[in-house]
């Protein structure tokens, strides 16, 4: 199958089908996400962060 046709078939498919097409491309093959926005996710997620008003303010701790 060429580009051209399944862009075609793509585009032919219902709103909400052509989504799932798309989120489980993009959940397969994630090399466009740059690696430090997955790390950045990652602290987040874990609780790895601050406040920006705090980063902004206060002298960070020191690290020993």
């Amino acid at each position: 199958m060429s580009i051209d046709q399944l862009i075609k078939e793509l585009k032919s498919l219902p709103d909400a089908q052509r989504w799932e097409v798309v989120d489980a491309i993009l959940r397969e093959d994630e090399s466009w996400i740059p690696e430090s926005f997955r790390k950045g996710m990652d602290d987040y997620l874990h609780g790895r962060m601050v406040p920006m008003e705090m980063a902004l303010t206060e002298q960070p701790p020191l690290l020993e």
